[in-house]
């Protein structure tokens, strides 16, 4: 009598992928806006988790801890500061399908100092204190019980990072000036935001006592024309923490994926090196004459999600331009496992509903190995 094999679950499909084992398809994760959900809700009648459902996305993304600090309050001209004290407006921009709301930074607060003393002084350095880790263990639960991949990445304005935090601080430009011409100052905001982000990174992998799957970690590292830091100047200043992140995440028995848009392909190396397990975007204008060599040199030891492009395709493009950069992406990166389907980065209130029901429809269509 012949055996029944059994359908894989969304866990084997991504463990199998990230161990470079070909599944029965390459697995599926999606990332959306709070204005392209909101368009969701209003043309579908379906919120995020139904619509995942719907078309069997196999990650999911928990809250994370629970903010308890110092109340985040807007002052009287409604500027409201992230947890590293950095004042921030809302601003609202329209699209053909719905409004997106971005909270744009509106003045750095440590773009004055010039020692390390007066950083180490600033009076808003978060604390790993002002955070709920109790919640994390139910929402690694819901997860799991549910059959998904649980992830953990946090919000846009606090990911685990080192230069984005900086840029916030210090602001983009002076930052960079530090790192070229007063490395000490550079050195001791880096190494603030570094000590806050491993504390709070291993209190929560503790709080979840080995529910946390993959932990996500976001840095924008490029421009679309190249890198923003040389190699040299990204192993002084930025490899130390990176490696240090990755190293926690491995130490609590979760895999790393790390997030930055941009033209990183000369980073990619050192990123793989201090033990990275995904990297994710592949910013299609920025990454896809790279794409080829990345996968020839690093297909068997760093795995890739990513590749549609959100900024051309998802928001411009007709159902058979969506469908040709999914079988392209499928083509080039899914032999041999190690690549899970998702866009570069969120889809976002520009994007049509139907644009993204039939990009899921082609994940599905050109994904599958067998």
């Amino acid at each position: 009598m012949p055996k029944h094999r059994r359908k894989p679950s969304s866990r084997d499909r991504v463990f199998a992928c990230l161990e470079f084992g070909t599944p029965d398809r390459v697995p599926v994760d999606f990332w959306a806006s709070s204005g392209f959900l909101a368009a969701l809700r209003r043309e579908r009648g379906e919120d995020a988790e139904r619509f995942m459902e719907r078309w069997d996305v196999d990650f999911r993304y928990i809250a994370g801890p629970r903010y308890v600090g110092p109340p985040l309050k807007a002052d009287a001209g409604g500027l409201e500061p992230d947890i590293w004290g950095v004042p921030r407006r809302a601003v609202r921009v329209p699209t053909a399908y719905g409004e997106e709301t971005y909270h744009e930074v509106a003045s750095h607060p440590l773009a004055a100092a010039r020692t390390p003393e007066e950083v180490e002084a600033y009076a808003g350095w978060p604390s790993p204190d002002d955070y709920d880790y109790s919640v994390v263990a139910a929402q690694c639960a819901r997860v799991r019980e549910a059959g998904r991949v649980a992830v953990f990445m946090g919000d846009r304005l606090n990911r685990i990072a080192q230069l984005k935090p900086a840029m916030y601080l210090r602001g983009i430009e002076q930052i960079m000036l530090d790192m070229a011409g007063s490395p000490e100052v550079a050195e001791a905001i880096f190494g603030r935001i570094r000590r806050f982000y491993a504390e709070y990174l291993r209190r929560i992998l503790e709080a979840a006592r080995g529910g946390v799957d993959i932990v996500l970690t976001g840095d924008d590292f490029g421009s679309q024309n190249g890198p923003l830091l040389s190699p040299a100047m990204w192993t002084r200043f930025l490899a130390g923490g990176f490696r240090e992140y990755v190293g926690i995440i491995r130490a609590h028995g979760a895999r790393s994926m790390h997030h930055t848009c941009g033209a990183v392909a000369p980073l990619v190396p050192l990123m793989a090196d201090a033990g990275l397990n995904v990297l994710q975007s592949l910013q299609p204008e920025a990454m896809a004459a790279d794409l080829p060599d990345l996968k020839r040199r690093f297909g068997g030891r760093l795995a890739f999600q990513g590749g549609i492009s959100i900024q051309r395709t998802m928001p411009h493009g007709t159902v058979a331009e969506i469908r040709r950069e999914v079988a392209s992406r499928v083509s080039l990166l899914a032999p041999g496992g190690g690549y899970i389907l998702c866009t570069a980065h969120n889809v976002q209130a520009d994007c049509p509903v139907s644009s993204v029901e039939a990009l899921m429809q082609a994940y599905h269509d050109f994904g599958r190995y067998s």
